[in-house]
């Protein structure tokens, strides 16, 4: 299991930064849009539908979605609103299940909860694709959640006790989550000091890394959540060792639009 899931990762990290670096305009969208096509065949399985027929149609309303999305840009700051709402209602359903389960509107709504967590996604990485550092950008978000879930990994192992939320996930603790907190500030506050940030700057950008790895973390409970609901161990067995790309990208949904938001905000501030 450890040689797939090295061998896996040595294969996807440098398409992934390829991806990243080199892409742009709509070779970029393709690029995450294949990504996001298949986590949605996936999120249909957790959605509770096995049949083929339906998981493929969903994935194709979906890259549909995307297409449209792509073509009117105006929708953009709209998906990117409904984001911020769904990620805090997210956050009451994890912590409720499974009593909040009746709130999900049965497969049907899970569907539309898939939309609301797939599409704002990749829209993110649009938006964030068209400003300068772009690649910088999108690495910066993607090791705020990476260092974050290795911080909370190692210190949850040696000092978890408090579950985090066990009707969801019993192996996240407190401890783990504080641990990778700390683990992507520490990263953080390295990095903005070495570029020579102002410190009221430093301290407005710390909390933006806070709360993107907060809700980082309420996105890959709200996988967990489905998952527990359907039964199932992993979105699929696309990526051996790794599980299915929605197990490797449920973090990231939540975290891109936030931090598109987020960043947003700061470079208009008066920081």
């Amino acid at each position: 299991m450890l040689k797939q899931r090295i061998i896996t990762a040595a294969i996807l990290l440098p398409l992934a930064l390829c991806g990243f670096f080199l892409l742009s305009g709509l070779s970029f969208a393709l690029f995450i849009g294949l990504v996001v096509t298949l986590g949605a065949w996936e999120w249909a399985r957790l959605a509770g539908y096995e049949a083929q027929t339906v998981r493929l149609g969903y994935a194709a309303l979906v890259a549909l979605a995307l297409v449209l999305l792509y073509h009117v840009p105006l929708l953009a700051p709209w998906v990117m609103a409904v984001s911020l709402l769904w990620w805090l209602a997210a956050i009451l359903l994890v912590f409720g299940y499974p009593g909040s389960q009746r709130f999900w509107g049965g497969k049907g709504g899970s569907l539309i909860i898939g939309l609301l967590v797939l599409l704002p996604a990749w829209q993110g990485l649009l938006l964030l694709k068209q400003w300068s550092d772009a690649g910088w950008l999108i690495l910066a978000v993607m090791l705020l959640v990476w260092v974050a879930d290795i911080g909370a990994y190692f210190s949850g192992k040696a000092l978890g006790r408090r579950k985090l939320a066990p009707a969801v996930s019993p192996g996240k603790s407190w401890e783990g989550l504080l641990g990778g907190l700390l683990a992507s500030l520490l990263l953080s506050l390295v990095v903005l000091i070495y570029c020579g940030w102002p410190t009221a700057r430093v301290l407005a950008a710390l909390l933006v890394a806070a709360i993107v790895v907060l809700i980082s973390v309420v996105g890959d409970l709200t996988e967990s959540m489905f998952k527990r609901s359907a039964g199932i161990k992993d979105s699929s067995q696309l990526l051996p060792g790794h599980g299915g790309v929605m197990d490797r990208i449920d973090s990231l949904t939540a975290a891109v639009p936030v931090f598109v938001v987020l960043y947003w905000l700061l470079e208009r501030s008066a920081w």
